[in-house]
């Protein structure tokens, strides 16, 4: 489907694709031939692929991000009755695969600037709000008596959590890291700690990657995968994608459906080649903002410490009146989106956790002010100008307030 006329969208998922027609076609005829459609050598040569870019010993191939979230913490030995310590803004299926494998999240609280999990917070809540376990050495959570298996940092919008910070924390205190990169493809990390760039997905002991058409890199469907240095994490989760099979109708644990398909894993293995020349022109569209709206001192736009080399999945603005603007540009014909406007702890979803307003006072300041402007990589300077001029307009009335 085309855009309207003077529309600016938020997304455009068409012209990609067309770009890459007859490759993306290619692999479907090629498909067919072989007859294998799930799993097979053009996943495996995905993965290889993947992993390579990744800087990844391995890359284990799933059915779409959540399955790469659940698997890996199955995989890590998070068990029933855990508790894995993640952040309340990201999207749903963060969540989702913490509860989906037995455990339960306990939320901290994010940075004001990066929006990503505060390595102050994650100390302060092992610190203040638990307790050491006599026999394993690891926190338990003091009212709950719940073990801390693991923490969760979110990528978000595609610039990278501070993992020095977060891995030293984790050591501390014994704690498996799955970095969630569902979001940050090709995003990287200068680690300090490391003495060089690394990125997202190779950080912590694992990491999670969605696939969603919509990602930086995203299928033509579902698809997702796990990255890893691990081998025995990385044999672990080839079984739980696989119902538990060692070999065929060897089953050795209990698994799950999860595996991707050829059609997904040969249009990725493509549309990689792309990825870094669509992250250096995301880069430049944020670099663009930034100009545009420099003197705007009403809007707060996306910071990037210097040790971050972000993908901008997301241009994620802050200011007051939110709804307003959203309102005031969709009158205009520009496209956007909130990412995420109710933090998950206060879900109707997740009241049975026992959260509250107030409990994170960060997080919920900041999702009532976020609001993503169109972001990708055709966007066109005269499309970012009509985004700035829109904004412009709107800057007078805001003054008044």
């Amino acid at each position: 489907m085309k855009n309207e006329a003077g529309v600016v969208p938020f997304v455009d998922l068409v012209t990609p694709h067309q770009e890459l027609e007859e490759e993306l076609v290619g692999v479907v005829r090629n498909v067919l031939k072989t007859g294998m459609f799930a799993g097979g050598p053009v996943v495996e040569s995905f993965e290889k692929d993947f992993a390579r870019y990744c800087g990844t010993e391995h890359c284990v191939a799933v059915s779409n991000g959540t399955d790469a979230l659940r698997f890996a913490l199955i995989a890590a030995g998070v068990e029933p009755g855990d508790c894995v310590i993640t952040v309340s803004n990201t999207f749903v299926a963060t969540v989702e695969a913490i509860l989906q494998v037995g455990a339960q999240p306990q939320f901290v609280d994010i940075d004001p600037r990066t929006f990503n999990m505060s390595a102050s917070a994650l100390s302060e809540f092992l610190e203040i709000h638990c307790v050491r376990c006599e026999r394993t050495g690891l926190p338990l959570h003091r009212k709950s008596r719940r073990r801390i298996s693991a923490v969760l940092p979110v990528h978000l919008y595609g610039q990278i959590c501070d993992m020095d910070a977060i891995r030293s924390i984790a050591d501390q205190y014994g704690l498996f890291i799955l970095e969630d990169s569902c979001q940050a493809h090709g995003a990287e990390y200068f680690s300090t700690r490391d003495g060089a760039w690394q990125r997202a997905g190779s950080i912590g002991k694992a990491g999670a990657f969605s696939f969603y058409p919509t990602k930086n890199l995203g299928a033509c469907g579902e698809a997702g995968a796990v990255t890893t240095n691990d081998d025995e994490l990385a044999e672990k989760l080839r079984m739980i994608r696989n119902h538990g099979q060692g070999a065929k109708y060897h089953h050795l644990i209990e698994g799950y459906n999860g595996r991707m398909d050829a059609f997904q894993a040969g249009m990725l293995q493509i549309k990689l080649r792309h990825l870094e020349d669509w992250n250096a022109k995301r880069r430049s569209v944020a670099a663009t903002y930034n100009r545009l709206l420099e003197d705007a001192d009403w809007i707060t736009t996306p910071y990037e410490p210097t040790w971050s080399r972000a993908v901008y999945h997301l241009y994620v603005v802050q200011v007051s009146r939110r709804d307003e603007l959203q309102a005031f540009l969709g009158k205009r014909k520009i496209e956007t989106a909130l990412h995420y406007p109710i933090p998950l702890h206060l879900q109707p979803a997740y009241v049975q956790l026992g959260f509250r307003k107030g409990d994170l006072p960060v997080t919920e300041a900041a999702t009532a002010e976020i609001l993503s402007l169109p972001m990708f990589p055709g966007l066109k300077l005269e499309q970012q100008e009509q985004v700035n001029e829109a904004l412009q307009q709107f800057a007078p009335a805001q003054a008044l307030r």
